[in-house]
């Protein structure tokens, strides 16, 4: 419910604007968001979301933890 307070609030605000200018911002916005959320998502969208840093601590993670067999987890 909450999103649903938070858009009746937003469009409380957009019926105060006396701007075009304004609204047509507003209007791309949404426009924007129309056509990016009918978008299929490929893997290149995702390319540069985590930092070297954050890929090189997964790999280290991943090494630390994936590699070792506890021999009782197969009984």
């Amino acid at each position: 419910m909450y999103s649903e307070a938070r858009k009746i609030h937003l469009i409380e605000g957009v019926l105060k604007v006396k701007s075009d200018p304004v609204l047509i911002e507003i209007e791309k916005i949404l426009n924007g968001y129309k056509n990016t959320a009918e978008k299929k998502l490929s893997i290149y969208d995702f390319v540069g979301i985590i930092s070297n840093n954050e890929a090189n601590e997964m790999k280290r993670a991943i090494a630390e933890t994936c590699e070792n067999i506890d021999e009782n987890d197969w009984k």
